[in-house]
């Protein structure tokens, strides 16, 4: 009861780039992700040379951190994506889990605002291989670790 996606998209691909597989995603969040990847992934990766996104997850119906008890995550809002990893021409995947420095760190800090949420490795403990974003709203501005 408490999981309801208002008006879900499935989404294959966000300005070019391939998702995998598809996120199912709220509209907000799906500009948000296009927003993101025009203006820090493809730049920072080179327009040419990224082809997809893998994704961790996107609508799913569970609490935060799949702790039982705790609130119902923005995944089962359909708020929220993760990226595990990033794509490339050649087909090589660079996965945050292994590679997060350089280019993965830049395009991370990048999406703090264009989101409400942004977490990575060394947020939390639960975000080590995967960037969660989300398009929660705080009052007092984004919340980016």
């Amino acid at each position: 009861k408490a999981c309801n996606v208002e008006a879900p998209v499935r989404v294959t691909s966000v300005a070019g780039l391939t998702l995998s597989p598809a996120a199912t995603i709220t509209c907000q969040t799906a500009s948000a992700l296009k927003k993101w990847v025009n203006g820090a992934v493809k730049p920072t990766f080179g327009r040419r040379q990224i082809t997809g996104l893998t994704v961790a997850a996107s609508y799913t119906c569970r609490p935060r951190n799949n702790i039982r008890g705790a609130k119902i995550s923005e995944h089962g809002s359909g708020r929220a994506i993760d990226i595990s990893g990033f794509v490339l021409k050649s087909g090589k995947e660079v996965t945050v889990r292994q590679n997060y420095s350089g280019k993965i760190r830049k395009v991370h800090k990048a999406a703090c605002g264009t989101f409400g949420t942004t977490l990575g490795p060394g947020s939390d403990g639960y975000h080590e291989d995967h960037l969660h974003l989300d398009t929660a709203s705080y009052r007092s501005g984004p919340y980016c670790r």
